[in-house]
């Protein structure tokens, strides 16, 4: 709490004027980041084939994180430090993300455009890849932004089957 008073320029005890706790303040942050997330994918122009479903869904993912990258690390690596209750609000709202995506595998599965055994698991695996080589990166790695989105949309292509 101190550090997040002295970012914004307040003291430690006064952060708690705007948030029960720090518990609290985490939930707060991950239900906001995910609600985000949702509705900007909902909102997003998709297409009616699943093959450019799954490449918008790629794009927006990686967008996603590239723009809202401390909130998606936070989303990605504290979920440990919630408490069940706000554990399991969370976890819905990464379901319903993870769902829109899964329905897109399984159309693409349906048309004969994907092979894949399971598309529940497909969709979480397609995420984590997503996430892993999106958030994990540095910015001044080997590879730029752009050849980033077009190597992780390749491989989730390959992985689907596609």
């Amino acid at each position: 709490m101190r550090q997040i008073g002295a970012a914004v320029g307040v003291e430690a005890g006064a952060l708690y004027n705007y948030t029960r706790d720090k518990q609290s303040l985490l939930s707060d942050l991950l239900v906001a980041h995910l609600q985000q997330r949702l509705a900007g994918w909902d909102a997003a122009v998709h297409g009616d084939d699943p093959l450019e479903q799954l490449e918008a869904f790629c794009v927006f993912h990686i967008a996603t994180n590239r723009d809202q990258r401390d909130a998606a690390l936070i989303a990605a690596m504290e979920l440990r430090n919630l408490t069940p209750d706000n554990l399991a609000q969370v976890e819905t709202l990464q379901a319903q993300y993870c769902g829109r995506l899964e329905n897109i595998l399984r159309d693409g599965r349906q048309v004969g455009l994907f092979t894949l055994p399971d598309a529940g698991l497909a969709a979480q695996a397609a995420i984590a890849l997503l996430d892993g080589l999106t958030l994990l990166r540095r910015d001044d790695g080997r590879l730029n932004p752009d050849r980033i989105e077009r190597a992780c949309c390749n491989m989730l292509r390959k992985a689907v089957g596609a």
